[in-house]
Parts: C-alpha cells; structure tokens; sequence
C-alpha cells in the first residue's frame, strides 16, 4: 500500500515538473555578460541595422532595446533642458525690461522732486533687479543647462551668429533664446532618427518573442512636439525649423509627394488592369457583360486598394493597426448592414449564374423591364413605357426570372375566332398566307395554325409563328391587323359573344275556375 502511494506521488510530481517545463517556469535565464553592438553608432544606416538584428537572439535584442532606450531617453533630455533654459531666458529678458522700466520711472519721479514716489520706485526696481539676478542665477547654477547653452552657442556660431557671453543686453538674451529654441528644434530631428531606428530593434524584438508595451508607451510620450502659441517669436522659429530640417518638413513634403505619385500611378494601373481584364475575357462566351464589367471594376478596385496601402507606408503610416481597425469595423458593418449583405450575396450569385445579361428583356419581383445596369447591391429596369425601376438583388435573386430575350427565338401565340357558319379551310388558308408572307416570321420552325376548339359563340384558331425576340411585337401587331382585313375583304366573320334566349309560355288554371 505504501508502495503505491509512493508511486503514485512520484507520478504527480513528474507531471507537475513536465507542466512547468512546458510553462517556461527552467526557461533558461538571459547570460548576463550581454552588451549591445549596435547602438554604437547612433547614426547606423537603417537598412543596414534592419540586418545587423535578424541574426541576433531575444536576450540580445532586449539588451539592444535598452541602449538604444538609454540613448532616446538622454535625447528627451536634452531636448528639455533646451526648453527650460529658453523658458529662463525669457524670464531674464522679462526681468530685465521690468528693472528698465523701474529705472526710468524712479528717474522721472527724482526730477519732478517727488521723493516718496521716488522712494517707492527705487524700491520696485531694487525688486525687479533681485528678481532678475535670481532667474539668471537658475540657469548659471544648473550644469545641464549650461552644457545646452554653450551647444547653443557653438551652433549659432557655427551659423555665423555670434553670441558674447559676457552680453547681458537684452538683444544678447534674445539671441541665446533664438538659439536654445532651434537647437531644440535640432535636438527634435535627432530625435526621431533615434526613434527610427529604436522601432526597428522594438520590431525585431516582438517578432522574436519579446515585449515592447513600455519603450512604444515611452516613444509616444516623448516623440509629440509641443509650441506655445503665446510666444510668436518662438512659435514661429519652431515651426520654420521644423519645415526646413531633413527629418521634419522637408521629409513630410518628400512622403506627401511620393503619396501623391503613387496614387496617380495606382489610378493609371487600375485602368490599364480593367482593360487587360477586358481584353482577356472580353471573347468568352463565358463571362457575361455583368460579370465582365464587374471583373473589370473588382480589378481597378484591387489595384487603387494596393496603391492606398502603398501610399500610407510612404507616409509613414504602420498599416497594420489600419488594417485590424479596417477588419473591426468591417464587422460592424457586417453585422449592421445584413441586408445589404443578403444583397451583396445574391449579386454575387447572379453573376456567376448569369440568368440574365446587360439588354436583356426580364420579368422579376413583378417588374418588367430592360436590364440596364447591376452592381452587386441592386439591378436597374427600364420598363417598356420608360419607368426606371431598381429592385434589389436579394428580391431578384429569390424571385422566379423571366428571361424573354435571353432566347434567340420566341413564338408568338396568337387566336383566332370565326363563326359556326364560315369556311373553316378558307380561313385557315388565309391565315397561312398571313404568317407565311410576313418579313419576320421565321421558316424555322414552321409557323403552326390549327382549328383549335368550338367555343361558345366562335370556331378558334390558333396562330403561333415563330420569330426573333426583338421582332415579337411587330409580327403581333401586324399579323392581328391583317387578319381582321383580309376577314372583312372575304367574308369572314369574327363573331363576338351571345347568347340565345328561348321563352316558353305557360297555362296555369286556377283551382276555382274547375
């Protein structure tokens, strides 16, 4: 007994250990000796680094995404301790002007012998001095910002724009402003050739089983650009340094121009792919003209359709979460629109069916009418006294369809009634003549005219010649007037409906008369 409970424990264990194998629980760990390559060189060709990671292993790429997060995160930093700095600028500027215009003001009150608001202005611009002496102080007394100031003077200088630094004017401030704000927009265009590239190992690191939640989260928090439409001057050096650098307006403008070509180029291929598509099955006697231009249309479709995703990678557009939105709210339309599905469904059926064409004479859902245009929601009629009429392909589809031109022959049924009294072989050899004699009246098959029936008040013939669908009215028309001349001119009546009434009279004696 204890033998087996042993056993059977054994078992439980070796279960469970199999379990968390299976789970990963002994997944061998990441070496800890690991160090990144590629991130080395920050300025790595990205078609290059897109090869330098295939061969690398998930724990490599993990280590790479980190150096390359290190070195976007010291690129965010730098570029807000630009902004900061500009910011205390702007405030040493303002400072400046307040303690000028204090200046004057306690001036103005000395000469006109005003001591107590003389007094009081000396001390408003004592205030403003000490207040300025403390915003310069917050600048001078941070090591990080004085590293991006001095970058931003040896830029501005590199521009032949030369800032003293001993120039505490206020056109000197401005200048260390102007230049903190463009080596800010600077610093924004070195951001994002780091994010590229940054992507490429987070791409790289999902496909290979990684995560990348936090570093995207991080790149979306940092990479969107902030203007402070308050300050014109610095709104608008931000915007024109944005519109001038390589990684800014000019490379938008280059990917709206690609976009803008490839669409062109997808539109001119749609045409010439539906008529390729034309030209290939134009002569199959098995595409019908509604199948045809629909192949014709589906394939234009298709290549704009192409020309549209290609044009979104061209501006930088990841369309795989365009294509899962597409695919999400593809159901919600699908599930909201059934109907139009249940028509989409029929169109479909009907082309490949084919129970009718473009031209053709149909009778369906009650309409008559000739068959002008389908799409695969709706087919539209034009009835004989040219009502337009558009039924929907599911009623269509579901209905019995009276296709009365779809035929090459249709026989005209035709009858003919003259009276108890007449020549039943005279009439029926003028009939013959008629038929026989008309333009359109096929001679194959041979047209039939038989005594049909006695009927109440006529001896019926039936006329049925046989003609081409689009002759069917014109022999109707025709052979019914000649009838009724040819009649009239040789006696021979067309009775119309009587009745013969006989009224027999009756004695009746009265009981009392006996």
């Amino acid at each position: 007994m204890t033998k087996n409970i042993f056993t059977l424990s054994w078992h439980i264990w070796m279960v469970i250990v199999l379990m968390m194998i299976s789970n990963g629980a002994f997944a061998a760990e990441c070496p800890t000796d690991i160090k990144a390559v590629t991130s080395k060189d920050k300025n790595i060709p990205m078609e290059v680094l897109v090869y330098r990671v295939k061969p690398l292993t998930k724990c490599e790429l993990d280590v790479e995404a980190q150096a390359w997060f290190l070195l976007l995160k010291e690129k965010v930093a730098e570029i807000s301790n630009a902004h900061v700095a500009a910011i205390y600028k702007m405030e040493e500027i303002e400072n400046a002007k307040q303690v000028e215009a204090a200046l004057r003001d306690a001036a103005e009150k000395k000469d006109n012998s005003d001591r107590a608001e003389a007094t009081k202005a000396d001390k408003k611009a004592k205030a403003a001095s000490l207040a300025a002496a403390e915003a310069e102080q917050k600048s001078t007394q941070d090591a990080s910002l004085q590293r991006v100031i001095k970058t931003a003077r040896i830029k501005a200088k590199n521009e032949g724009v030369s800032i003293s630094v001993a120039d505490k004017t206020e056109a000197g401030r401005e200048k260390v402003r102007t230049a903190l704000i463009k080596y800010a927009a600077d610093l924004v265009e070195e951001r994002k050739l780091l994010i590229d590239r940054f992507e490429i190992i987070l791409n790289e690191l999902v496909a290979k089983g990684g995560k990348k939640d936090e570093y995207a989260a991080y790149i979306t928090a940092t990479s969107s650009i902030k203007i402070d439409v308050a300050d014109a001057s610095a709104t608008w050096i931000a915007v024109s340094s944005w519109l001038t650098s390589t990684e800014g307006g000019l490379r938008w403008a280059l990917n709206i121009i690609q976009f803008i070509v490839i669409m062109i180029l997808s539109y001119l291929l749609s045409i010439v792919a539906g008529r390729l598509v034309k030209k290939v099955f134009v002569n199959s006697k098995n595409f019908s003209v509604l199948l045809l231009d629909f192949l014709q249309l589906g394939a234009r479709r298709i290549v704009l359709l192409i020309g549209l995703f290609i044009g979104l990678s061209a501006l930088e557009i990841n369309i795989g979460p365009v294509l899962a939105i597409v695919g999400a709210a593809g159901f919600v339309v699908a599930f909201a629109l059934q109907g139009s599905l249940s028509n989409f469904a029929s169109g479909i059926l009907t082309l490949i069916y084919r129970p009718f064409d473009i031209g053709d004479m149909i009778r369906v859902a009650g309409t008559l009418g000739e068959v002008e245009t389908m799409n695969l929601l709706s087919t539209q009629l034009r009835t004989p006294d040219n009502q337009l009429v558009i039924v929907p392909n599911n009623a269509v589809w579901a209905d019995v369809i009276v296709n009365v031109t779809g035929i090459t022959q249709r026989r005209v049924d035709l009858v003919f009634g003259i009276g108890y009294s007449d020549d039943i072989d005279k009439a029926q050899k003028i009939l013959e003549e008629i038929v026989s004699t008309h333009e359109f009246v096929l001679k194959s098959p041979e047209p039939i005219v038989k005594l049909h029936e006695l009927a109440d008040s006529s001896v019926n013939f039936i006329c049925r010649p046989w003609v081409k669908p689009a002759h069917y009215w014109d022999v109707y028309w025709d052979v019914t007037r000649e009838v009724k001349r040819r009649f009239d001119s040789e006696g021979v009546s067309i009775p119309f409906p009587q009745q013969d009434v006989h009224l027999y009279r009756e004695i009746v004696e009265k009981v009392g008369d006996k």
